[in-house]
């Protein structure tokens, strides 16, 4: 088959910059040539050198800057008819908006309506993979990963688990969740560029057997995900530790119950202490940083460094519906400002990293996604550079393209997003309306 050269000037991570200044890590090619073949990147070259035969396709994206398609670590797909819903913080917030509308995911049909219209605002937005939660229904799991599919999309998403502590009509059982995902991983899971997450949805709305059963199913399926929430909200941490008197702290439940492990993803991980932290990186988990959402139900804000210190691996999250916008590019400027409150300026390589590479990392996939490396699927997104007024004028006289990022993560989003492509192919036109 022939090769597509996507041109424009490409900035990626190829290791982790640190929370230092400088360039470490990073590999910017202006006016360059991303050379792919079926779906996936041959090599990254200057266009000069490109030698374009009679079998190259030429995709010309001159002026933009291309960086790999956005990685968002943990969101909530049936969440998308709450987003911006007034004046709740975290468990007011369940109970308010989020369980009544997660009952309208027993009906197929409106998961299905509800899966096309997340997906389409991820790739308007620039983003090409997402940790993703459905409901406690199989058949929102099914919708999702039905339409994640058709789109080529590389995702990751798994049943709520709940036997407690929440309405009688999203409620399962220990037996019935373990039973349910099972059926779940052997219909979905390595199929395609999909992967099933065993999802808990956080430890107060799971007996010990609920958490031992999905324990069990990790040990079975030990190239499967595990998902969950922990220490977001200091009432949430109470009322964890009320429930699990046995446990030393909040994570400990789930490493008591074996749900601690590689490619075990925990949202927010706020309220934790450095012991937790460290035990995070010692069994190889990893955060999501929920910057939006974090502020938006006045949960707390996430330390970047302190998690760093501890060799806690973080990937970036929207957190819709909590979360207040699809944007990466708009949550990644939400986290810069939660470590500047902290006294912590993080570089604009290092949010580049969270919302690419950090996120592959976290995620397992870093062999797969996340950079511009030889043999990685192609996943990218070209940013506009004049896509608004205030971005051309302020990125007119910039000749660094680490800065033009951090001018793209203060000032744009899904207007921003020239195209996105999947696999080397385009997939989603310009947006028209902020994201």
């Amino acid at each position: 088959m022939g090769v597509t050269a996507i041109l424009a000037d490409f900035l990626h991570c190829t290791a982790d910059p640190g929370l230092a200044a400088g360039g470490d890590g990073v590999e910017i090619v202006r006016d360059g040539a991303l050379l792919v073949r079926d779906g996936r990147i041959e090599r990254l070259l200057p266009a000069r050198a490109l030698e374009a035969g009679p079998d190259v396709a030429i995709d010309d994206w001159r002026g933009h800057l291309a960086v790999p398609g956005f990685i968002d670590t943990h969101v909530h797909y049936p969440q998308v008819d709450v987003v911006a819903s007034y004046g709740a913080q975290l468990l007011d917030w369940l109970e308010r908006y989020t369980f009544p509308a997660e009952r309208r995911f027993a009906d197929r049909a409106y998961a299905d309506a509800a899966a096309a219209f997340f997906l389409d605002r991820l790739l308007e937005n620039g983003t090409t993979t997402a940790a993703v939660y459905c409901t406690v229904h199989p058949q929102s799991v099914d919708a999702f990963f039905t339409a994640a599919l058709r789109r080529g999309l590389r995702m990751i998403a798994g049943k709520l688990l709940m036997d407690r502590n929440c309405p009688d009509d999203l409620r399962d059982s220990a037996r019935t969740g373990y039973d349910d995902s099972r059926a779940l991983v052997e219909r979905w899971h390595g199929r395609g560029r999909l992967g099933y997450a065993i999802t808990p949805r956080f430890a107060p709305t799971s007996t010990p057997e609920q958490l031992a059963l999905a324990a069990q199913l990790a040990r079975e399926v030990p190239d499967a995900w595990i998902q969950s929430h922990v220490a977001e909200n200091r009432d949430e941490v109470d009322w964890a530790r009320s429930l699990f008197p046995e446990a030393a702290s909040y994570l400990d439940i789930y490493d008591r119950a074996g749900l601690l492990r590689d490619r075990a993803v925990y949202g927010h991980c706020i309220w934790l202490d450095d012991a937790d932290r460290r035990r995070m990186a010692q069994r190889g988990a990893a955060a999501a940083f929920c910057p939006t959402s974090n502020l938006f139900l006045g949960s707390g804000l996430y330390d970047l460094a302190a998690a760093r210190a501890a060799g806690m691996r973080t990937g970036l999250a929207t957190d819709i519906g909590g979360g207040t916008s699809y944007s990466m590019l708009a949550t990644l400027a939400e986290a810069y400002k939660v470590q500047q409150l902290q006294g912590v300026s993080v570089p604009p390589a290092q949010s580049l990293y969270l919302a690419t590479l950090g996120g592959a990392v976290a995620l397992g996939l870093a062999d797969r996604i996340g950079s511009f490396r030889p043999g990685r699927e192609a996943d990218l997104v070209l940013l506009d550079r004049n896509a608004t007024p205030a971005l051309a004028r302020r990125t007119a006289a910039s000749a660094d393209a680490l800065d033009d990022f951090f001018a793209f993560m203060m000032l744009g989003d899904a207007r921003a997003v020239a195209a996105t492509y999947v696999l080397g192919s385009r997939v989603a036109a310009p947006a028209a309306a902020s994201g």
